[in-house]
């Protein structure tokens, strides 16, 4: 009998953000996949390992997900990570594959899951607490409220034309762009609030564009209000 894959999302950084199910899950399943070259590195692992402490005793794989917009490197890592993932499955076992906030937003797992369903095995994705829902409540804010549309752009590509949209804007993976991020949101006129590391020890708010430092890490989320 064929192994099943779950995409695990483990929320955006504290351990107490981790769901029930996705524990149970975890505890469940005889290997944990962690994007990375070494597992006990990847910030998804640690937050597992702070909700459940036992996480050492499963069989635990890094899968090699390079931080690249180059396609023949990415198609190459994808391929080797699906590899790795179908031989356990082939061999009965269930895998948990651990990722960051919810697997369905600017997930690296999805490209692995997509890989795996085309491949016939049997595959689940349990949802986790995206970022941008964790950074507003530690906000105290809302995002949304009544009409108000909410946008979620990828903040590592140009963001002109989702400043101009109306309602609220979440930017995400800002990265080593955050200068330019900030150059933009100051032309627009741009209200804002920013969350980096949300959840984590070393977590940092910044209340406007100027707080802002311009190497920001890479889980840096901003929030733009009308």
């Amino acid at each position: 009998m064929k192994g099943k894959l779950y995409g695990i999302g483990v929320g955006p950084g504290d351990p107490e953000l981790l769901t029930l199910k996705a524990l149970r899950i975890i505890k469940e399943s005889q290997v944990i996949a962690v994007p990375g070259d070494v597992p006990q590195e990847s910030v998804a692992y640690k937050i597992v390992k702070g909700a459940y402490p036992e996480l050492d005793t499963k069989e635990i794989v890094g899968i090699p997900m390079p931080m690249t917009k180059d396609k023949e490197k990415l198609e190459e890592s994808h391929a080797k990570g699906t590899a790795v993932i179908a031989g356990y499955l082939e061999a009965g076992k269930q895998v948990a594959f651990l990722t960051l906030g919810d697997p369905t937003v600017y997930s690296t797992y999805i490209y692995i899951h997509k890989r795996i369903e085309a491949l016939g095995y049997p595959l689940e994705i349990i949802s986790g607490i995206t970022s941008f829902c964790a950074a507003a409540a530690r906000l105290n804010m809302g995002l949304v409220e009544k009409a108000e549309p909410l946008h979620v752009a990828p903040a590592s590509y140009p963001i002109e034309e989702a400043l101009k949209l109306s309602g609220t804007k979440v930017l995400m993976k800002a990265g080593k762009k955050m200068g330019k991020v900030k150059e933009t949101l100051r032309a627009h006129g741009a209200a804002c609030r920013m969350v980096e590391n949300c959840g984590m020890a070393d977590e940092k708010i910044y209340d406007s564009v100027e707080e802002i430092p311009e190497e920001a890490g890479y889980y840096s989320l901003i929030i733009v209000k009308e």
